[in-house]
C-alpha cells in the first residue's frame, strides 16, 4: 500500500481513528531532505502494508495540521497510536532508525 496523502479532511478517520499504528511524513515539495526521506518511506510503506498507515503531510497544503503539530522544521517524523503522539523525529532518518520508532 502507497502512502496515503493526510489532509484536513481525512486526518480523523486516517489518523486518529487508525487501529493501526500511524507513521506522518511532514514534508514539503521545495525541501530537499524531504524529497531524500521519500524513497524511504515509500519503502517502508511497502513493507509495513497491513501493520502500519503511513501518510504524508504536504506542510504548504496543509498549515493547520503543521501547526497543530508545531512543525518548526522539515522533515519531520510523526508516530500515533490509538490518535496520540507516541514518537517523533526531524531531520533525514535512516531507515532502520524509522523502523524502530514502529516497535
Amino acid at each position: 500500500m502507497a502512502e496515503l496523502k493526510i489532509t484536513k479532511n481525512n486526518f480523523d478517520a486516517e489518523v486518529m481513528q487508525s487501529t493501526q499504528p500511524v507513521l506522518i511524513d511532514f514534508w514539503a515539495s521545495w525541501c530537499g531532505p524531504c524529497r531524500m526521506l521519500a524513497p524511504v518511506i515509500e519503502e517502508i510503506a511497502e513493507e509495513t502494508a497491513g501493520r502500519v498507515k503511513v501518510g504524508k503531510v504536504n506542510v504548504d497544503e496543509e498549515p493547520e495540521l503543521a501547526s497543530a503539530f508545531q512543525i518548526a522544521s522539515i522533515p519531520t517524523l510523526v508516530v500515533l497510536q490509538n490518535g496520540k503522539i507516541t514518537k517523533t523525529a526531524v531531520g533525514v532518518q535512516p531507515k532502520d532508525r524509522i523502523l524502530d520508532m514502529l516497535r
